[in-house]
């Protein structure tokens, strides 16, 4: 088994067969086009796209060696490196498996041997030419994706803020503060995007049914805490968010202690297809409640835990205030 050499720029090409000729006569006919790495076996194979994928451009497996077929090295491949332009040779007349591996995306190309040298090399240049478009096709997408979901984002905290001037009016950000706060300490940071919505308007219409199911239940159960807690001030904040989010929280005296900091983040951070839950609508509306109550929360992160604290609200908030959530909550 051979390995290639992590100095060399030029993408490489993966040859898997267990007859060493085959190997020698594959590198001096392809040496000069690309970089050759060599496999004798699927098992090597496999280990060696597990440890340079990001280096290789074009896989080409025989089909008959021991142990698996190249079959499965060629499903390996498809599955875990897509980039990788996967190319099927054989000395023998397995329409079976050709017309399987050809049906199931696996190759790219069939090549019979005995080889064609003039048509091989052709062969491969145009398989290292589509390994590149391909390279340069999955940066552009995931150039704009990621931008998409910094818009994402940062439509997800313009709605917090939305949402909360709705329900208790304008000018009130110290609920808007406190969560976002709690966002950003369990980690909400430009959160990976939903690879499987390219299309603009599939996600803009996601989106707007999962903004407005957390806010119909953000605002059925803070019509629930205003009825419910009577009477019940800022004092008993602590009690009141032990009650409302139950195991996913506990309670020492005053103070309140996330052992999984995630659930701080669901709205902002999770991808579009995953609903958010009833107890993360429970928090904002529990924070909308204080703010009415008169009260505040004060977090902070202390290990891999998050706690918060009854604290002072403040009197007023710079109005960058929102535009400095969404720098950070969405910076790379």
């Amino acid at each position: 088994m051979s390995e290639p050499n992590t100095t060399q720029a030029p993408p490489a090409i993966l040859f898997v067969d267990d007859e060493a000729t085959a190997v020698k006569y594959f590198q001096r006919a392809i040496g000069q086009l690309a970089p050759v790495v060599t496999g004798g076996s699927v098992e090597e194979g496999k280990a060696l796209l597990d440890a340079h994928g990001d280096s290789l451009a074009v896989l080409v497996s025989d089909q008959r060696m021991p142990g698996e077929y190249g079959n499965e090295l060629l499903r390996y491949a498809r599955e875990r490196y897509p980039h990788i332009v996967r190319i099927l040779t054989t000395a023998y007349s397995e329409l079976d498996q050709t017309v399987e591996a050809v049906n199931q995306g696996q190759i790219h190309r069939y090549i019979k041997k005995p080889w064609d040298i003039t048509a091989l090399r052709m062969e491969l240049k145009q398989a290292l030419e589509l390994s590149g478009l391909r390279r340069e096709r999955d940066q552009l997408v995931r150039e704009k994706l990621m931008v998409l979901q910094k818009q994402t984002v940062s439509t997800r905290v313009g709605m917090v803020h939305a949402l909360c001037a709705s329900l208790i009016g304008p000018g009130r950000f110290q609920p808007v503060d406190t969560y976002l706060s709690g966002a950003s300490l369990a980690g909400a940071q430009n959160t990976e995007p939903d690879w499987q919505r390219l299309d603009y308007s599939d996600l803009v219409g996601a989106e707007s049914q999962r903004s407005g199911a957390f806010g119909h239940a953000v605002g059925t159960k803070l019509a629930e805490l205003r009825a419910r807690l009577a009477g019940r001030g800022a004092g008993d904040a602590t009690a009141v968010l032990a009650e409302l989010l139950g195991t996913a929280v506990r309670r020492d005296g005053d103070v309140i202690t996330w052992t999984a900091p995630g659930a701080l983040s669901e709205f902002v951070a999770k991808p579009v297809a995953e609903a958010v839950s009833a107890e993360h609508a429970a928090w904002l509306a529990a924070l909308l409640w204080l703010e009415e109550a008169g009260g505040a929360l004060q977090l902070q992160r202390e290990g891999d835990a998050i706690t918060a604290r009854i604290g002072t609200r403040a009197e007023s908030f710079a109005k960058d205030r929102l535009a400095v959530w969404i720098e950070q909550l969405t910076e790379a």
